[in-house]
C-alpha cells in the first residue's frame, strides 16, 4: 500500500509539474475554442435575428405596394436598403419598388432601385432579373443604347431566352429588323419544350418584324 502511496504522490508531482509548464497555455487555447463556439453562436443568432427583421420589413412593403402607397414603398424600401443591404430580401424589396415607382410614372427612381439590385445583390438570377426589367424601363424611355447595354451579358442559363427576346424588342423599336429577327430566333433556340406561351409570343414577334 505504502508503494502505491508513493507512486501516486509521484503521479501528482508529475501532474503539477506538467500544469506549471503549460497551465497558462492550455487555459489560453481552451478560452480561444470557447470564444470561437461562443462566437458562432451568436453569429448564428444574429443572423437569424436580422433575417427575421428583413422579413418583416419585406412582408410590410409587398402590402404597401399591393395597396398603391408610393410614400410607404420608399420609407420600408430605404429601412430594407440600408439596414440589411446584403439580404435577399433587400434585392426583392429593391425589384417590387422599381415595379411600383414603373407604374405610378416614376421611371428615374424604377431605374436606380433596379441600378442597386444590378449593383448589389449577391444572387445571379436576381441581378438577371433586374436587368431585364431595366431594359424594358430603358426601352420605354427610348434609351435604346443603354436598354442594349443592360442586356450585354451573360445570364444564368434559365435567363437566356428572355434575354435575347428583351434583346428582339429594343432592336425592332430601333427599326433593325435583321437584327431583331436574329434575337428573336436566337430566344426561340433557348426555350425549353415546355414554353409554348412564350414561343407563341416570340413567334407572332418574329413574324411582326418579318413583315415591316
Amino acid at each position: 500500500m505504502a508503494a502505491y502511496d508513493l507512486e501516486e504522490q509521484e503521479q501528482i508531482a508529475e501532474l503539477k509539474a506538467f500544469w506549471n509548464r503549460h497551465g497558462n497555455t492550455i487555459l489560453v487555447a481552451i478560452s480561444a475554442a470557447l470564444l470561437v463556439v461562443a462566437g458562432w453562436r451568436f453569429w448564428g443568432w444574429y443572423q437569424g435575428s436580422q433575417s427575421a427583421q428583413a422579413a418583416a420589413v419585406y412582408t410590410e412593403l409587398q402590402r404597401a405596394a399591393q395597396a398603391n402607397d408610393p410614400k410607404k414603398v420608399r420609407e420600408l424600401t430605404g429601412a430594407l436598403l440600408e439596414s440589411h443591404p446584403r439580404s435577399l430580401y433587400a434585392a426583392l424589396g429593391a425589384l417590387i419598388s422599381a415595379k411600383a415607382h414603373f407604374d405610378s410614372g416614376d421611371l428615374k427612381t424604377a431605374r436606380v432601385q433596379l441600378q442597386w439590385v444590378i449593383d448589389k445583390a449577391r444572387d445571379p438570377e436576381v441581378q438577371a432579373l433586374a436587368r431585364l426589367r431595366l431594359s424594358a424601363v430603358l426601352l420605354d424611355e427610348k434609351a435604346y443604347d443603354e436598354a442594349l447595354k443592360a442586356l450585354a451579358v451573360k445570364p444564368p442559363a434559365s435567363f437566356e431566352a428572355l434575354f435575347e427576346d428583351a434583346r428582339g424588342d429594343v432592336l425592332a423599336a430601333q427599326g433593325k429588323r435583321a437584327e431583331a429577327r436574329a434575337a428573336y430566333q436566337a430566344a426561340l433556340g433557348k426555350l425549353g419544350a415546355g414554353d409554348n406561351a412564350a414561343r407563341e409570343l416570340i413567334q407572332l414577334k418574329l413574324d411582326a418584324v418579318g413583315s415591316i
